[in-house]
């Protein structure tokens, strides 16, 4: 699968559009999977698709936004082997502060990349 090197905006404009909405629930989603435990490497899967990657946070319609979106980490991301497994160091030292950012894995026809996102200034 070949992906771009950059997001274009194509995404770029719908996932900004969308993130002024859900950046909140998706902020407190991630304190939530750090806190309890789960992962220190929360990711959010999107599509604007039904896929089986983490569990429905927020659905399209429900909020009137371009995509779904699923909660996840990093471990699920390994065991579907998306990540290899000599990768996954790689993959946490790419990762960006969970506090300040929003990892995204935007899933789009034939693009898949992961993307991170700053969360908006209180």
């Amino acid at each position: 699968m070949n992906n771009d090197p950059e997001l274009n905006g194509k995404y770029l404009g719908s996932i900004t559009q969308d993130f002024a909405v859900v950046s909140d629930t998706l902020k407190e989603a991630s304190y939530q999977i750090r806190k309890r435990g789960f992962s220190e490497h929360p990711v959010f899967a999107i599509a604007k698709f039904d896929q089986p990657i983490g569990q429905l946070l927020i659905a399209k319609e429900d909020l009137a936004v371009n995509w779904n979106y699923n909660a996840s980490f990093l471990n699920e991301f390994v065991q579907r082997e998306i990540i290899a497994e000599d990768k996954i160091d790689e993959f946490k030292a790419n990762y960006k502060d969970p506090d300040e950012f929003c990892c995204l894995f935007v899933i789009d026809d034939n693009f898949t990349k992961f993307v991170f996102i700053p969360y908006p200034e209180d």
